[in-house]
């Protein structure tokens, strides 16, 4: 019973996290650019994973690396951090935070593509189903409340939000294939992830953001609460947890919550497409992930 009360609250803890997370993205967006907020962000991120394997004195395992584990880790640190978050961050500024956050939900959907090309799993009609389902939740999220909202989104910052989940599930996947533990190839990943972030920000000549509270501010926010400590939390979660599907499912809270926040922090109106865009995206992931 105690480690079910504590898998439930880090599970809690974590999808409150997670649930700020769209606004905090917006709110930085004002004062970064998308390659500067993901980039201070992925630096905070690090210094997360390193304090937490120093913190359980397990900094020794990152000497144990291989040069496989190293190309492993030099891939997905181009997927995450930095082009998901690249990408993501860009449909954000785009699109309003109502829109971006549950586009970026599909994931799911092209996990399951990859899943049957790299790891051979089947593709059944109930996916398919579940596709179809999800992509009617996509078209309402994107009417924005009417007919006539289709003529003010932004089809390119649809476009990137959709591609995102791609980035998302090709990363998932290849983490899926990487047996490390999670904290390690996280450390790695990021490592690689910020120097290809760093080269980009070289190569690019985009100007050096001005440092100011604004700045700092949500970029430690997003540092620590989306790409850091709340995955440490949720990871927590799940291993405490005796049912980790029932655990997992709570996570669907998260984009419920995070209208609340986007309502009354950032002010944009939450239209009625919205809720029934996001519940089919959410039925849709669901009746994928139901068991038989």
């Amino acid at each position: 019973m105690r480690k079910l009360n504590q898998s439930t609250t880090y599970a809690f803890i974590s999808v409150l996290l997670w649930s700020t997370v769209a606004t905090s993205f917006k709110i930085g967006l004002r004062y970064l650019s998308p390659l500067f907020l993901i980039l201070a962000a992925a630096v905070v991120s690090w210094f997360v994973f390193l304090i937490f394997l120093t913190a359980t004195k397990r900094l020794s395992e990152l000497s144990r690396v291989t040069l496989t584990d190293l190309g492993k880790s030099a891939l997905q640190g181009l997927l995450n951090p930095c082009g998901y978050y690249l990408v993501l961050f860009h449909a954000y500024s785009l699109l309003p935070a109502q829109v971006a956050q549950p586009l970026n939900m599909i994931w799911p959907f092209p996990l399951a593509l990859f899943s049957a090309l790299l790891l051979k799993q089947h593709i059944t009609i109930r996916n398919i189903a579940a596709i179809f389902v999800s992509l009617a939740g996509v078209v309402f999220i994107s009417s924005q409340g009417s007919f006539s909202g289709w003529e003010r989104i932004s089809l390119p910052g649809v476009g990137l939000a959709l591609g995102s989940s791609l980035l998302w599930a090709l990363y998932w996947v290849l983490g899926v294939m990487d047996k490390r533990e999670e904290v390690i190839k996280l450390f790695w990943s990021f490592s690689f992830g910020i120097v290809y972030l760093l080269l980009i920000a070289f190569t690019s000549g985009s100007p050096a953001p001005e440092l100011n509270t604004g700045a700092m501010g949500a970029s430690v926010y997003v540092g620590l609460f989306e790409l850091g400590l709340t995955y440490i939390l949720w990871m927590r979660a799940m291993q405490l947890s005796e049912n980790n599907a029932k655990t997992g499912n709570l996570i669907f809270l998260a984009p419920f919550l995070s209208l609340v926040f986007i309502h009354f922090i950032l002010g944009e109106t939450i239209y009625s497409t919205t809720f029934v865009g996001l519940s089919l995206i959410i039925a849709g992931i669901w009746l994928q992930q139901r068991k038989k």
